[in-house]
């Protein structure tokens, strides 16, 4: 069963079905924001992390990579103390890490579109050991899910699915390869 089959309609799913899964993004701020929601859902449903969305951004302060970089240890407290996400020493723990890997990266690459960009394209199973060399808390699934979420890698929609037709429309990385 497709996403495009139970999403449309619902809440929850149904707007980030129409308007952001499988859309090509450049941000880094909302690459590190997709990441981040996808490390948090790991294990969890993905309507939890829908509904814990903006709890998320505003405990993490819109997940601006700079400002999550420089957290320390009370930033950390503070989020381990907030209901409002999902309250995981090692989720949080890796999303501050992973925001300063991020800056890092812009060293190398100017931004973590231009570090995927440039190793596109790959094979799930080597973006899944790419992303492990470079990131915390990056296993298949998330892996997998960040990359179609953002045009990187095909399957976010059945070709019957209207919203793929807009998605071809943009060019995303995985149409072109």
């Amino acid at each position: 069963m497709w996403y495009c089959d139970v999403a449309p309609g619902h809440p929850w799913h149904g707007p980030y079905h129409e308007f952001e899964y499988g859309f090509p993004r450049t941000e880094d701020d909302v690459l590190f924001e997709r990441l981040a929601l996808e490390i948090m859902q790991a294990g969890l449903t993905w309507e939890l992390i829908l509904k814990r969305r903006e709890g998320l951004r505003l405990a993490f302060e819109g997940f601006h990579t700079e400002t999550v970089a420089a957290y320390g240890e009370a930033d950390r407290a503070r989020l381990l103390a907030d209901a409002r996400i999902i309250r995981n020493r090692l989720k949080v723990d890796a999303l501050i890490e992973n925001a300063r890997r991020i800056l890092a990266l812009r060293e190398e690459f100017g931004s973590f579109h231009g570090w995927l960009a440039a190793h596109h394209p790959l094979s799930l199973p080597e973006w899944v050991k790419l992303f492990r060399r470079t990131f915390r808390f990056c296993g298949p699934e998330v892996v997998n899910e960040f990359l179609m979420s953002l045009g990187w890698l095909p399957g976010a929609h059945s070709e019957a699915c209207p919203v793929h037709a807009r998605i071809l429309a943009l060019q995303p990385p995985w149409s072109i390869t």
